[in-house]
């Protein structure tokens, strides 16, 4: 039973890891919304507000996806070890 739950828990990180990847961040565009990247990439792992900019970023430190925006809009993303 305990195999199963740890393969089950291993199974899931790596389905919501699965979304920070090149096709993915291929789909991003200049101006979309923060809910639009949602639906692209799920949930940011992070989100800074400084200074009417909101910077979230997807993934890790080895694998991720940065987009900062401003007034809800795109303005600059950047990938780190995505494949």
């Amino acid at each position: 039973m305990k195999q199963i739950l740890v393969g089950a828990l291993v199974a899931l990180v790596l389905t919501g890891c699965g979304k920070v990847n090149r096709d993915n961040y291929d789909k991003l565009k200049m101006g979309i919304s923060y809910s639009e990247a949602s639906a692209i990439l799920g949930k940011a792992d992070s989100c800074d507000d400084a200074l009417g900019t909101t910077s979230c970023i997807w993934g890790d430190k080895q694998q991720n996806i940065k987009i900062r925006f401003i007034a809800d809009k795109a303005t600059f993303f950047s990938s780190d070890g995505i494949k």
